[in-house]
């Protein structure tokens, strides 16, 4: 037999609203986003496609997120989230050296993936340059980055950021010229360059 207390409490779940517990989290909700920006572009993701890719309603999307302006630039946060942790995971396993600065680069460089995905990615870039928040994100980034890179490169007694940044940058700028002709594995590429970069360096000691 049911106690009263257990009566009560069903009568009164009946009658006031219960908080109902979300069934994906919005964390994976945004993973889903972004594959949908790097698949059909920015323009692409709507709360009708992301409902579809998910299996939640638009409606519930919306009270999740608000807008899309808000849910664009929440999935592009976590993004950038990732690409830290990413970063600080790579920085841990490599040698304080210059070998290990190319190392370091050919692990970030393994997530562009083929030339399709470069492109696609840098429809993204253009979201991240339009929001001063998520700029801001890409500017911090960029200093872990060079900072690390400059350990690498100086040494841990006495780093050199602003020869990280340069490293960053020849980087950034291999990734541009290997998407103009992608014959050759992107990792390879930029093993490759980035060698032949510390180099001239080496010369110029």
């Amino acid at each position: 037999m049911q106690s009263d207390s257990y009566k009560q409490t069903i009568v009164y779940k009946r009658n006031h609203l219960v908080p109902r517990q979300k069934s994906r989290p919005d964390s994976e909700i945004l993973e889903s986003a972004l594959a949908l920006m790097h698949e059909r572009g920015p323009e692409g993701l709507t709360f009708a496609s992301l409902a579809e890719r998910t299996g939640l309603s638009a409606a519930t999307l919306v009270q999740r997120f608000g807008s899309k302006p808000a849910m664009v630039k929440a999935a592009l946060t976590q993004s950038w989230d990732r690409l830290l942790e990413a970063t600080e995971a790579a920085i841990a396993t490599v040698d304080k050296s210059p070998k290990g600065a190319v190392e370091l680069l050919v692990a970030l460089s393994a997530d562009y993936g083929a030339i399709d995905s470069y492109a696609d990615g840098l429809l993204i870039l253009r979201e991240d340059l339009r929001d001063p928040d998520l700029r801001a994100r890409g500017k911090a980034w960029g200093d872990r980055l060079s900072a690390a890179l400059g350990e690498c490169l100086a040494g841990a007694d006495h780093p050199n950021p602003t020869l990280g940044r340069l490293m960053a940058s020849h980087w950034q700028g291999t990734l541009l010229w290997w998407s103009f002709d992608p014959t050759v594995d992107v990792s390879t590429f930029v093993e490759e360059s980035l060698s032949s970069f510390l180099g001239v360096l080496r010369q110029g000691e």
